[in-house]
């Protein structure tokens, strides 16, 4: 008979923390809802101020032709292009050299040749590129951001008084198939949220995909090689940032990021990748993670306390989860398809394993270069040749 009220106590301590999580993931959904479209009070960045475009490059891409093509027609009155590609013969420069014969009213560069600071192909691609801009205002973007024509403005637009970083979380758009589907699963309503709520709570994260740097402001701390501080050169402007008693802001509407063509490995080995990057820089923020998918805790709480009464309040506060989420994508114009729900669930059913190899692993492959992604006094760097 003693056994019996620890018993009931154990269930209604399961069935309230799940409830409170589910509270705790609605809150930040709402949060996004309110916060992903709407337009910053004044904007602090100087009118019309020219500013320098770096994209690094490397192979072609399933977009490329549209993703390089939209950088030409930025509508921005003042700026240049800086593209790095490390290797010279790299198969995109062919693209690139038509693109820039098709746009010669568009200030442009090519930089050939990286400069190896450490162990993050990406940001050896670009630091020439950085040392290369002209103007105090520096855009860092990815090769697969597809750029809207009011691409700077909308980055200049979230700049303010306290701001140190502008950036955007990558949106997946057009996705062909079903896991691509799952990936936008990851991307979009799952970490793309985290990252409003988070930055509405003063804690902005920088994402590398897009970010717009006054060139003073980080050469004054070391320049772009100071992002070499860690393995991810986002979480390393994270702390510069914070360092500097400044905030990291992100762009009223995220930008987007054509996917195509998705693998169940594709999507598994590029969450896991940044699972343990997000482990490694940011351990006290990603141990919570295990809980920001629906289904485990639900299904567990659903095991425990194994009555009709409970287990049927879990499947609505489930239903009302997922709603919730789809209702972010429909809210925020995102892709969205009757089949988005089932990819929430397997999305949410991968959680658990991701976030348990980001435990497990030190080591992840970018783009074909194995990494080790321990802190630096763990790992000291390797030397030799590395591609972008």
């Amino acid at each position: 008979m003693a056994a019996l009220p620890e018993s009931g106590t154990l269930a209604t301590f399961a069935l309230w923390a799940v409830l409170a999580l589910v509270l705790v993931n609605l809150a930040s959904l709402a949060v996004a809802m309110v916060r992903i479209g709407r337009q910053h009070r004044s904007s602090a960045f100087p009118a019309n101020a020219p500013v320098s475009v770096v994209r690094p490059l490397r192979g072609i891409e399933a977009f490329s032709e549209e993703t390089l093509r939209a950088s030409f027609r930025l509508d921005h009155p003042a700026y240049e292009l800086i593209f790095c590609v490390a290797d010279a013969g790299d198969p995109i420069l062919p693209m690139l050299e038509r693109m820039r014969a098709e746009y010669p009213h568009i200030p442009s560069r090519l930089i050939l040749g990286d400069e190896r600071i450490g162990g993050n192909p990406k940001l050896n691609n670009c630091v020439r590129g950085w040392d290369a801009a002209r103007h105090d205002w520096v855009i860092l973007a990815d090769s697969n951001v597809m750029m809207p024509p009011d691409y700077i403005g909308q980055m200049q637009a979230a700049w303010r008084p306290d701001t140190g970083l502008v950036c955007s979380t990558p949106i997946g758009d057009r996705p062909d198939g079903f896991f691509a589907l799952v990936e936008c699963a990851f991307l979009n309503t799952l970490q793309a949220r985290w990252q409003y709520a988070g930055e509405a709570l003063g804690l902005g994260f920088a994402q590398g995909k897009s970010m717009l740097w006054n060139k003073p402001f980080l050469d004054a701390r070391g320049g772009i090689r100071a992002l070499n501080a860690e393995i991810a050169e986002d979480a390393a402007a994270t702390k510069l940032v914070r360092a500097a008693g400044c905030r990291v802001h992100l762009v009223a509407s995220p930008f987007r990021q054509p996917l195509g063509r998705r693998s169940l490995s594709e999507v598994w080995s590029r969450q896991v990748r940044w699972a343990r990057l997000r482990r490694v820089t940011f351990p006290l923020f990603f141990a919570p993670e295990i809980g920001i998918g629906a289904l485990l805790p639900l299904t567990l709480a659903a095991l425990a306390i194994a009555t009709p009464e409970a287990t049927a309040l879990l499947i609505g506060a489930g239903a009302l989860w997922y709603g919730a989420e789809y209702a972010l994508a429909v809210r925020a114009g995102w892709h969205r398809s009757p089949r988005l729900l089932l990819a929430f669930l397997v999305r949410d059913a991968l959680l658990p394993a991701i976030w348990a190899s980001a435990w497990g692993r030190t080591a992840i492959v970018w783009r074909g270069n194995p990494m080790d992604i321990r802190p630096r006094e763990a790992a000291p760097l390797e030397t030799g040749p590395t591609a972008a």
